[in-house]
């Protein structure tokens, strides 16, 4: 009965409850076991590489540097909208397509899975501890891949907070708020989210070209993220419990204490909350694109990190998803 591809989709057409919980959790556990397969994407463009690509050819023609400011925000959210709904549209037809296929729903269940990244971004975390066990060169190299900041100029500290700050705001980016987002709207949903978090990593920045022109990128981003990374901090928090050594009293504490500390509206929630759990010291000042980022400090515990303090980190990553997928799973069963 669970697997019957009749009874799957209700007589609507729209994606049941149980349909989204289960198409959403297999997605999920595709992700954990296969995570990216780099063999796949040498074949197919990955989706977010298409939208990453739209999103550049609109803005080759639309952010035009002689303009007013205002005339570029006012692009610049022309940009964003049209891309937005250009990836909602998408994700519909293909929703639509896929419920009318007797297994469709396994299908957009692997398609569902290569726009979660729970699974790559342990793999990128763990390439930085094992990078580090070789030398400096091979930790800034593996780390190069998950930061924005010039690895050159990090120490073993440096690489070691940085790789951390990573797992940890990216759990929320990368995992559970494209989770949270194909809960509440399904497959439409999920790609709009990518859309917007591809949106903000290309143009919403604050320098000459896209302070103006990304500004309606950033503040979707931030507004799309809000309640996502408030979720994100509180499954570190309760993953706290399943790590030995790990407090999810300071936890808790910590992530409500510093988490407004934060540049990010809302990076701090999981950087508190891991750095509370694991007695670390995260975020605080630090060098972007040769500039110094003034930001508060998350945590009040070690700020010089050791490359051996990554297995910790992982370890509470994993107890945290696991948060997620029981979550998930607990949903399932309750139908």
């Amino acid at each position: 009965m669970f697997l019957d591809p009749v009874l799957f989709w209700d007589e609507a057409g729209v994606g049941s409850a149980r349909a989204t919980l289960a198409t959403l959790l297999l997605a999920m556990v595709i992700d954990l076991l296969l995570g990216d397969p780099k063999w796949l994407y040498r074949l197919v463009p990955h989706p977010v590489v298409i939208i990453g690509g739209a999103i550049a050819a609109l803005e080759r023609l639309l952010n035009r540097q002689a303009e007013t400011r205002h005339r570029r925000i006012v692009l610049g959210a022309c940009c964003t909208l049209s891309i937005l709904l250009a990836c909602a549209a998408a994700g519909l037809a293909l929703h639509l397509l896929l419920r009318g296929l007797p297994w469709g729903w396994i299908v957009e269940a692997i398609l569902a899975s290569s726009l979660l990244a729970f699974r790559s971004l342990y793999d990128a975390v763990r390439a930085v501890a094992k990078g580090l066990e070789e030398n400096l060169d091979a930790g800034r190299a593996a780390v190069r891949h998950i930061v924005g900041r010039d690895p050159e100029s990090l120490d073993e500290a440096g690489i070691t907070r940085a790789a951390a700050e990573s797992a940890a705001e990216n759990f929320s980016d990368g995992f559970v708020a494209p989770v949270f987002w194909y809960l509440i709207f399904g497959l439409p949903g999920l790609l709009a989210y990518k859309a917007i978090n591809t949106l903000d990593s290309m143009i919403g920045h604050r320098n000459a070209r896209y302070e103006a022109f990304g500004k309606a990128s950033a503040r979707l981003d931030d507004l799309a993220n809000f309640l996502p990374a408030r979720l994100a901090g509180l499954f570190i928090v309760l993953g706290a419990l399943l790590v030995p050594g790990a407090s999810m009293k300071k936890a808790w504490s910590t992530m409500l204490r510093d988490a407004p500390k934060h540049r990010s509206p809302n990076a701090g929630w999981q950087e508190a909350a891991l750095a509370g759990a694991l007695g670390l010291a995260l975020a605080g000042p630090r060098h972007y694109g040769g500039q110094v980022v003034d930001d508060g400090w998350m945590g009040d515990g070690r700020s010089t990190l050791r490359a051996g303090d990554l297995a910790k980190v992982l370890d509470l990553y994993l107890a945290a998803g696991g948060v997620a997928f029981a979550v998930v799973g607990a949903g399932l069963l309750s139908l």
